[in-house]
């Protein structure tokens, strides 16, 4: 996914002593926010938080080494999500997420990447194809799920840069700031999934087949969706347990 979709990756560790060593302003609390944003919603996602479970605000900013109001600011981003629900004088807690909110979601995602994707057949060059495809051959012979997540990473990146408007792209970032990722962590057959139907994405591009680049980029994020299904129920995310 593309860079600006993601943001760039942040030593949480070192937030805190980031937010007492340098002056107060409003640009750095928004960046405090969003950090922290990013950690919630990566303990959500990973099934670290469950649907209906309770957030500790005080032992997020203590991991965090922050104060409260960055995190208060973090929940209201997340609920603005749908990740979130704050209910007044009762604390904040983990929406009632639904496989089938995983899955819309990446059909969303799936179809404006598709977009992209069906642009970038006439923006990229040839050369710029051979980059993807070796990306997407590096990523099925990996064995390093860290390694193969840069590598995903890139493929789509270059990939919604070639094709996508800047409305396009901002669109994209919200819209993965809230799904899932770590999934070559989670399956060894996931990188070999990655590669059939990324080198169809490429054979599409290459064949400036627009109608097939769109289709195939809809289809990889249908699969990857469910994918993430399976992994947030492996983790327990949706057990019975879950506090409500």
């Amino acid at each position: 996914m593309d860079a600006d979709e993601r943001g760039d990756g942040v030593d949480l560790q070192r937030v805190g002593r980031r937010e007492s060593g340098r002056a107060s302003g409003v640009g750095r609390r928004e960046n405090l926010s969003q950090d922290a944003a990013r950690h919630i919603r990566d303990l959500i996602l990973s099934g670290g938080l469950r649907p209906g479970e309770r957030i500790d605000q005080d032992s997020i900013a203590a991991d965090l080494e922050l104060s409260r109001l960055p995190i208060r600011e973090a929940l209201l981003i997340l609920e603005s999500e749908g990740l979130v629900d704050n209910r007044a004088r009762r604390g904040s807690y983990v929406a009632a997420i639904t496989p089938d909110d995983i899955r819309d979601h990446f059909e969303m995602y799936g179809l404006l990447s598709g977009l992209a994707a069906r642009h970038a057949v006439g923006a990229l060059g040839e050369e710029e194809i051979d980059e993807i495809e070796q990306i997407a051959k590096q990523i099925g012979v990996s064995q390093d799920p860290e390694k193969q997540d840069q590598l995903n990473f890139r493929f789509h990146q270059l990939i919604n840069r070639a094709g996508s408007s800047r409305r396009l792209l901002l669109t994209l970032r919200m819209l993965s700031q809230a799904m899932p990722t770590h999934f070559f962590d989670y399956d060894g057959t996931v990188a070999a999934r990655s590669l059939e139907e990324h080198s169809e994405i490429v054979t599409a591009l290459r064949d400036r087949d627009a109608d097939q680049a769109a289709e195939a980029m809809r289809d990889h994020f249908q699969s990857v969706g469910a994918i993430a299904v399976d992994m947030l129920k492996s983790s327990g995310f949706w057990d019975d347990t879950t506090v409500t």
